[in-house]
């Protein structure tokens, strides 16, 4: 039986992969995909992506340190994706500070941009303060940095 903590994406250079099916729950009346679902994809990559860096958000937050929230959220939606498809949520770290991380994602159905969005999480304590990160996450992220265009 798989680890439920296993991560379901992989990096491929510095670039986290998430490959996901578009479900008829997903879409609307007209068989694209619901704007908002789009939300649930970028997380669901983000959390991954965390886990194959060795990040246990959950862990954290029961031991009194703290979790990732989102603090800001751009989207850009540039195609429709339809039931069946099958995408693929692209993230990237753009941006390291003591206590917050720009991501960068990108939902793509084979070579075609569907959607890409700049999210920022922030760490932040049980009670909702911002705090610096743990250091071994910092260290986790740094190899990762994106560094190209």
């Amino acid at each position: 039986m798989a680890d439920p903590l296993e991560p379901l994406g992989r990096f491929i250079g510095a670039e986290h992969h998430f490959v996901l099916r578009v479900y008829f729950e997903d879409t609307d009346l007209t068989s694209v995909v619901y704007h908002a679902n789009y939300l649930r994809y970028l997380e669901r990559a983000r959390s991954d992506m965390l886990l194959a860096v060795g990040i246990d958000q959950r862990a954290a937050f029961e031991a009194g340190e703290g979790a990732y929230a989102v603090r800001d959220l751009g989207v850009r939606y540039r195609a429709p994706a339809r039931l069946g498809d099958t995408l693929t949520v692209i993230s990237r770290l753009v941006r390291l500070r003591a206590a917050a991380v720009d991501i960068h994602q990108r939902v793509m159905c084979g070579a075609k941009l569907v959607a890409d969005a700049d999210v920022e999480v922030a760490f932040v304590t049980p009670g909702g303060r911002a705090r610096r990160q743990p250091a071994e996450w910092v260290t986790a992220f740094e190899p990762l940095l994106w560094t190209g265009n």
